[in-house]
Formats: structure tokens, C-alpha cells, sequence
């Protein structure tokens, strides 16, 4: 390889150089090519493009070429024509598909968290927010009821898949005092000082990132003390002494607190639009917390709790997550039973069918404490369990179709063999 690179190379890039990640315009500026990194440039190459180690092609420019302010410029001129074309297209795209749809389409129910999530990250998409602090969410409600999701969704959106880019701190791992210094790194001589803090270290690596602080309720009052500076000046200091700005990230805090009194008010709403003949039953959009309860229920629980006034302050909205209604049930059973049955599919190629009858009587399983949960789990102990049974007895095989439906209260499942059993037993979940 080494005299490949020495006979086809430029002698301005040693054989053994580490060029691993260069893109053309590295290899020209390496060279020192003004007329082919002119050509690139008019090509469309992108400037942005980094090396494994992190370089640009501009940092393999030779200062003293007698191109170099001009070829510099270029590049930033290429630079700033790429990032143009790039929000032209995005904002494009947020008008063809808004927000709010591409969450829906993942998440059931809870129109009103999605609704006002989707207007603040719209505002600062657009310029119409405040820079010098990073937004910063209250989720109140039960287990199961997509506060996670949605923050797994938002963090999926504006960071287009990159994983690194959504930060997860389980709140309840800093309960104690003496573990608070493993939230932002322990100061010198210390244990564990050049670990480096759990959010810190991440968010020095990420300062834009979706960051989920979750069952904040949990955290020792000392954190919270911490997290006051971070949503005040949009920065945060580690246990080295290292300042961190994170004014562009945006923190989701998630709660239990008051879960209770959020899943009793919302079923009193409705019952009482049920009597009154409204379709609120059914659809959340006209069932909302009032203004009166959230003033004489809720806030006082949080003061209670988090007994600091400030905190609570600085937090841009508290939204408030709604145990699921009737159609919305049906959604996650249906979304449940499809999610099975292309397992099924791609594992087995067996086909599941099901009736109308299973959708409600699944329904019936849940839990309003633990919300999507419990449906998952009455999926598998009613439905999957059977199947996986039937399968090991050797009753369905490949090509066979199974529908599940209901019968007195009891869900039974009718096998229809398409072709032979496959050779040798497969566990329903191999």
C-alpha cells in the first residue's frame, strides 16, 4: 500500500500520513491545488467536511500559498451557501410536514404536551426566542404516558438521528449530597475527578443537546441548585473549573409528582363531558386541565416538594401528560398487536390476524398507573404467550396463518396451516 501511495500521491503527502477521512478537498489543499480546489468549491464540495482526526481541509492549507486569504474566503463563502440551502430546505420541509404531525404519527394522544413543544422549538427555529438561556420543559404525569417518548422524538428531530445528541440522567442516582459531585465532576482530589461529570462531560461534547432529566422530584435539593445556573445563564461550571455553554440545548424535565391528582381530574372531565353528550371521551382536544386547578392543585404540590420558588421560575412551561381515553386505547393496542405481528412475519412467516373484539377486550387490561405498560404487558400475557405455546407444541409453523380473536370474555386463537412445518424446532422468540 505504501508504494501505491508513494507512486500515485502528491510528494506533498508522505506515504505512511494519516489521511483516513479525507475528502478531495483535503488532498487538494494538501497539495496546495489552487485550481482544483476552485473546481471543487464550484462543484458543491463542502468545506465542513472533518478528517478522522477532527481537521478541516483549510488546516492542511499551506499559510504561506499565495492563495491562502483568497482560497480561505472561498471556502467561507461555500460555507455560508451551504448552510443557506440547508435551512431553505429544512425550513421547506417543516412546512410540507409541521412538527406536530411527525410527532403524533409516534406518539398517542397528548395533543397539548406535543402542541406547545412544537411551538417553542418553531420559535427558535426561527429567531423568535430567548439566546441567552436554553429552553427548559416541565412533564407532569403517570408512567407510560409518552413524557420519554417525546423527548426521545424531539431530540430525534432536531438532531436528525444522532444519538449522542439526546443526553438521559436518571435523576434518582443523585439522591444524596455526596453523590451530587457526580453530576458535574468532583473537584480536585477527589474520587473520580478525572472521570469528569455525568451531564458536564456529555454536554461539553454536545452543547445543544436534548437533555432529559428524569424523575427530577428525586434529585437532592443541591442539584437543583445547580440547574438554577444552567437555566439562568445557560452555562455550567465542572468539578475542574471548566465552563460549559449550553444556552442552545433544550432540558425536559420529567415528574410523578401529582400524577394522581392529573389521571383523577382528567377522568372527572370525562365522565362529566360524557353526561353532557360532548365526544371528550373520546377526544382530548376539549379535555384540558383549567387554569384553576392547575393553580390550586398542582403548584402548590410542586412548591411543596421543590420549596423553592425560583426553580419553578425558570422553567418555561409545565405541561401535563393525560392518562389515555377510550380511541386512544384502542390506538396502542392496535399499534401493539402490529408491532407482534411483524415479528411474526419476519421471524416465522406466520401470519396474525386479528378481530375488533381483541382490540377492546386487551383495552380493558389497562392501567392508568402505569400507562403504555400495562398494555404491552397484557399483549404479551394474553396473546403472546399463547402463540409461543402453540408454536413450541408444534401446532402453527412457517406459512401458517393464526387469528386471534374473542369468545366470552376470553381471547383464543384459530390456526389455518398454508404449507408443511419447517425442519427442526424454532423458539417463537429466536
Amino acid at each position: 500500500m505504501f508504494m501505491t501511495r508513494e507512486r500515485e500521491f502528491c510528494t506533498m503527502i508522505y506515504p505512511s500520513a494519516p489521511t483516513a477521512g479525507f475528502s478531495p478537498l483535503h488532498y487538494a489543499c494538501v497539495q496546495g491545488s489552487t485550481e482544483i480546489i476552485r473546481l471543487l468549491l464550484r462543484a458543491g464540495a463542502d468545506p465542513r467536511v472533518q478528517d478522522v482526526n477532527g481537521h478541516l481541509c483549510k488546516d492542511y492549507l499551506d499559510e504561506d500559498h499565495p492563495d491562502y486569504k483568497t482560497l480561505l474566503q472561498s471556502m467561507a463563502e461555500q460555507e455560508n451557501r451551504l448552510v443557506s440551502e440547508r435551512k431553505r430546505h429544512e425550513k421547506e420541509l417543516r412546512k410540507r410536514f409541521p412538527l406536530e404531525q411527525q410527532l403524533q404519527k409516534v406518539i398517542v394522544g397528548q395533543l397539548a404536551p406535543i402542541t406547545a413543544v412544537a411551538s417553542a422549538i418553531r420559535r427558535r427555529e426561527n429567531g423568535w426566542h430567548d439566546e441567552d438561556r436554553p429552553l427548559v420543559f416541565l412533564f407532569l404525569g403517570s408512567s407510560g404516558v409518552g413524557k420519554t417518548e417525546l423527548a426521545k422524538q424531539v431530540a430525534k428531530y432536531i438532531h436528525k438521528g444522532d444519538k449522542t445528541a439526546f443526553i438521559r440522567v436518571d435523576m434518582s442516582e443523585f439522591q444524596s449530597k455526596h453523590e451530587v459531585a457526580k453530576f458535574i465532576g468532583s473537584p480536585p482530589g477527589y474520587v473520580g475527578y478525572e472521570e469528569g461529570g455525568q451531564l458536564t462531560e456529555r454536554l461539553s461534547k454536545c452543547p445543544n443537546a436534548v437533555v432529559l432529566l428524569d424523575e427530577v422530584e428525586k434529585a437532592h435539593p443541591d442539584v437543583l441548585t445547580i440547574m438554577l445556573q444552567v437555566f439562568d445563564e445557560g452555562r455550567l461550571t465542572d468539578g475542574k473549573g471548566n465552563t460549559v455553554t449550553c444556552k442552545d440545548a433544550i432540558f425536559i424535565l420529567t415528574s410523578n409528582l401529582a400524577q394522581h391528582e392529573i389521571a383523577d381530574e382528567a377522568e372527572t372531565l370525562r365522565v362529566e363531558a360524557r353526561e353532557r353528550g360532548s365526544t371528550a371521551g373520546l377526544n382530548d382536544e376539549s379535555t384540558s386541565l383549567s387554569k384553576r386547578f392547575v393553580n390550586t392543585t398542582i403548584y402548590p404540590i410542586l412548591r411543596s416538594h421543590f420549596q423553592r420558588d425560583e426553580f419553578l421560575g425558570r422553567i418555561n412551561e409545565i405541561l401535563f401528560f393525560l392518562p389515555f381515553n377510550q380511541n386512544e386505547l384502542h390506538q396502542i393496542v392496535t399499534m401493539e398487536l402490529e408491532r407482534w405481528a411483524e415479528k411474526a412475519k419476519t421471524r416465522h412467516h406466520i401470519q396474525l390476524t386479528w378481530s375488533d373484539g381483541v382490540v377492546n377486550l386487551l383495552g380493558e387490561g389497562y392501567n392508568v398507573r402505569y400507562g403504555a405498560r400495562s398494555i404491552k404487558h397484557e399483549v404479551e400475557k394474553r396473546v403472546v404467550n399463547q402463540i409461543a405455546k402453540a408454536h413450541e407444541l408444534d401446532e402453527i409453523a412457517e406459512g401458517s396463518q393464526v387469528h386471534i380473536y374473542e369468545e366470552n370474555g376470553t381471547i383464543r386463537l384459530k390456526f389455518t396451516q398454508k404449507s408443511s412445518p419447517s425442519t427442526g424446532p424454532r423458539g417463537f422468540f429466536s
